[in-house]
């Protein structure tokens, strides 16, 4: 569905007049470094409350937003010298719910209105996710924050962005970066690296040298041809611009 945005009279956006874009329903793919802002670690509420900020620039589309939890714990480097795999990968999992609780309480107390929902048993602390929540959730316009990874061991954040985006039915997975999208080699290193603006599902799963998402949630995109958009995240007006369809970052499509 496209829908049109409005720009200022110098063709920028006009904040409160930036309205629905090109993808009606869409899930934003948010790391826990992301969240740890200024910090070494841990949840940096000024970063949160700015990228609510960023997607109130987008109010009309339907947002849900899966999290990560690498600012406070990531299973893979924990496991090892006497932690099994399963209970480090259940660390990492928790530690996404951390962050969905209080970016939920920094979304609400900025004027954004959002629900935690969670993969984990965990009803002390947040609603668990049924499909059916999910949804009425996003029919009130709610952003609807998911975290607890898919509920199981051995799979990434990533890899359960793109179950959730496939459950939901969501037009594109928006994955926000430290970059501005995909480069055909690593532009810290080489200054002659070439941004790649659209990209298939198929190079990208073939090309080694693409690492923007994990092979295993890049294969199911592949297989059911969901739309993937990487983009950089602290560039104002982003997530808006990746919203309406702009030809920002690069575009995995088939």
């Amino acid at each position: 569905m496209l829908l049109k945005f409005i720009l200022g009279n110098n063709g920028d956006p006009t904040g409160d007049e930036y309205t629905r874009g090109m993808y009606k329903r869409i899930l934003l793919k948010l790391s826990g470094e992301q969240l740890q802002g200024q910090f070494d670690g841990g949840f940096d509420a000024d970063r949160a409350a700015w990228i609510a900020e960023e997607i109130k620039k987008a109010q009309g589309a339907e947002i849900i937003i899966m999290i990560g939890g690498g600012n406070y714990a990531r299973g893979a480097q924990l496991a090892g010298k006497g932690v099994q795999r399963v209970t480090a990968d259940n660390i990492g999992m928790m530690a996404t719910i951390m962050n969905a609780v209080a970016l939920t309480d920094v979304f609400n107390s900025n004027g954004l209105t959002a629900r935690a929902l969670t993969n984990l048993t965990l009803d002390q602390v947040a609603d668990q996710f049924t499909h059916r929540r999910a949804l009425s959730h996003l029919s009130k316009g709610r952003v609807v924050i998911v975290a607890g990874g898919i509920g199981r061991p051995y799979l990434t954040t990533d890899t359960a962005a793109v179950s959730l985006a496939l459950e939901l039915e969501c037009d594109a997975i928006l994955k926000a970066t430290k970059v501005d999208g995909i480069y055909d080699s690593d532009p810290a290193q080489n200054p002659n690296a070439q941004k790649i603006t659209t990209i298939s599902h198929q190079q990208a799963l073939e090309q080694p040298d693409i690492k923007i998402m994990d092979k295993a949630a890049l294969g199911l995109a592949t297989e059911h041809d969901q739309a993937l958009v990487v983009f950089e995240l602290l560039k104002p007006d982003n997530i808006a611009k990746a919203i309406a369809g702009e030809s920002i970052g690069t575009t995995i499509k088939s």
